[in-house]
């Protein structure tokens, strides 16, 4: 080394077992098979203080990465803190990494206006909005999504998403309550009327048996509740499997 500790006589050299924890990473973005070069991200979200996160982050994508050696051409990470208070006060071991062009640190209160940034940033946004911005905030973000997200498939989960927000953030309030602050009806998206239908295809399933023993041919029980022979079949299959 072109600098050496001070005490660099004293120290002593030993062969050392590091015991391989389990983790468990917030988030990995992986590449579809057939993108070229194949790159992953990590992703981290951190909304309390934890001196050891830089430990962590690293460890467990590197640790990720060694075991999957021949998976991946190079890799990012992104580190999304609520504010530059919540990082870890000792950077300097991860110095060369935090100051290098594969990790980002983004601070979601100095990203400025929360209408001027993308859908994605400013949901991330309204987690941390305070209470006398969060319904303004929330009435413009789904506007937003409504105007700019219409060819966007998770246009109504988003909505839900931002909701659920305000819900957590208002806990006084009940779910309709919110619902009505912000000018939002979930009974009329298609995720609740995804969820509602498949509410209604497991009842019908659950009547299948019972119908059953009362004589009823699966034909029969088809045709009343507008299900498929296959579908009745599965239904009768598991419940004697039960």
């Amino acid at each position: 080394m072109e600098q050496p500790p001070p005490d660099a006589r004293n120290y002593r050299f030993e062969s050392v077992e590091v015991k391989e924890p389990t983790f468990r990473i917030d988030g990995v973005f992986l590449p579809p098979p057939n993108a070229s070069p194949q790159i992953v991200f990590f992703a981290e979200v951190q909304f309390q203080k934890d001196e050891l996160l830089y430990h962590r982050f690293f460890s467990e994508s590197l640790l990720y990465l060694y075991r999957n050696p021949a998976l991946y051409d190079d890799w990012y990470g992104i580190i999304i803190f609520q504010s530059r208070s919540l990082e870890p006060e000792n950077t300097a071991i991860h110095r060369s990494l935090l100051a290098g062009s594969q990790v980002r640190r983004i601070y979601l209160d100095e990203l400025g206006n929360p209408d001027k940034q993308p859908v994605g940033i400013s949901l991330m946004q309204l987690t941390i909005a305070p209470e006398a911005q969060m319904v303004n905030q929330a009435r413009r973000l789904i506007e937003r999504v409504r105007v700019e997200e219409t060819a966007n498939p998770f246009k109504d989960e988003i909505i839900e998403v931002i909701t659920t927000i305000a819900v957590y953030k208002f806990a006084n309030l009940s779910r309709e309550e919110v619902e009505a602050m912000l000018g939002v009806n979930l009974e009329e998206t298609r995720v609740y009327q995804e969820a509602k239908e498949e509410g209604r295809h497991e009842v019908k399933l659950e009547l299948v048996p019972r119908m059953l023993t009362r004589g009823m041919t699966i034909e029969e029980i088809a045709e009343l509740l507008n299900l498929t022979i296959s579908q009745v079949q599965r239904a009768a299959q598991q419940e004697s499997q039960d």
